[in-house]
């Protein structure tokens, strides 16, 4: 059966910034979704660590030249493209981090998708649990993206615990329009009495293999989530199942954020369960036995 010829003629260029990205599943989920739809799309990983603000101002400069159709963004940059873009959403303006720039004829224009994508993923552990506190992890692009979605779903309150206190004063600040919103002064005083857990570090992401909270504070009347999906069962995560807690990996958001982003580059509105279907497809390669020793190339 021939394709519609419409979108067969469409093809897309996207990519993504950051570092370390090397484990990102975004080309697959893009790449299938494109595929689903008839449609063409190369997704690149544009690997740049310790980019300062020149450096990247030339990237974003490329992506506008060179026919892409936008780009993700990722650790460590979210906050860092901020000032160099020509237009941002009313949400990224907000919180001041953004995770997709879409091309817009020789504009560049930020989104945030992390929060739309951690809303649809988050909303059934909210309302299960009674729309109750939950502490965030992690005050850096991908805590305020988290932070915000939870305020967004009504819950009662949003703690907010950074090693870095002037961060998590300063996302505090940001969410002012908000009810309940606080800053911990530890991981401790963040989980009193709260029903959730969010962890919006990198630590849990291999190679690093630590927990951003300790396992003592655990205990099966939470629900934890984790940003982190490399590896997929975190550290943390791991702990928390032990304990009894309810559980939502790295997955969902990964995919409702993919799945966001591609609509914004391409005008097309993707299967989330064939992104879902190309994420667990990089998830199972990445988990199967070797069958022989790596070698040195």
């Amino acid at each position: 059966m021939s394709r519609r010829p419409a979108i067969d003629q469409q093809r897309f260029l996207t990519g993504l910034i950051g570092a370390p990205i090397k484990h990102s599943a975004s080309p697959a989920m893009h790449e299938q979704a494109a595929d689903a739809l008839g449609a063409r799309c190369h997704y690149q990983l544009i690997e740049v660590a310790g980019a300062d603000r020149v450096q990247l101002h030339s990237l974003l400069d490329g992506v506008r030249r060179l026919g892409f159709a936008g780009v993700n963004v990722t650790f460590p940059y979210k906050e860092a493209v901020v000032d160099l873009l020509d237009e941002l959403s009313p949400s990224a303006a907000e919180m001041g981090a953004v995770n997709t720039v879409v091309v817009r004829g020789q504009k560049l224009v930020g989104h945030n998708t992390d929060t739309t994508g951690f809303e649809r993923a988050a909303s059934p552990l909210v309302a299960e649990s009674g729309h109750g506190a939950v502490a965030v992890i992690g005050a850096g692009g991908v805590g305020k993206a988290i932070a915000f979605a939870l305020a967004r779903l009504g819950v009662s309150e949003v703690r907010i615990f950074d090693a870095d206190r002037a961060k998590a004063a300063s996302l505090a600040s940001l969410m002012h329009a908000y009810r309940g919103i606080s800053v911990a002064g530890s991981v401790a005083d963040a989980l009193r009495g709260a029903v959730g857990l969010v962890n919006g570090t990198p630590v849990g992401m291999l190679p690093n293999t630590g927990m951003p909270v300790p396992e003592a504070l655990l205990h099966d009347g939470l629900w934890v989530a984790d940003a982190v999906y490399s590896p997929l069962w975190t550290p943390l995560l791991q702990a928390a199942k032990a304990k009894g807690a309810r559980i939502m990996t790295g997955r969902e958001l990964a995919i409702y954020q993919a799945a966001d982003a591609f609509e914004l580059f391409t005008g097309l509105k993707p299967s989330s369960s064939d992104m879902g279907r190309a994420f667990d497809a990089v998830m199972e390669r990445r988990s199967a036995p070797r069958m022989q020793p790596d070698t040195a190339v």
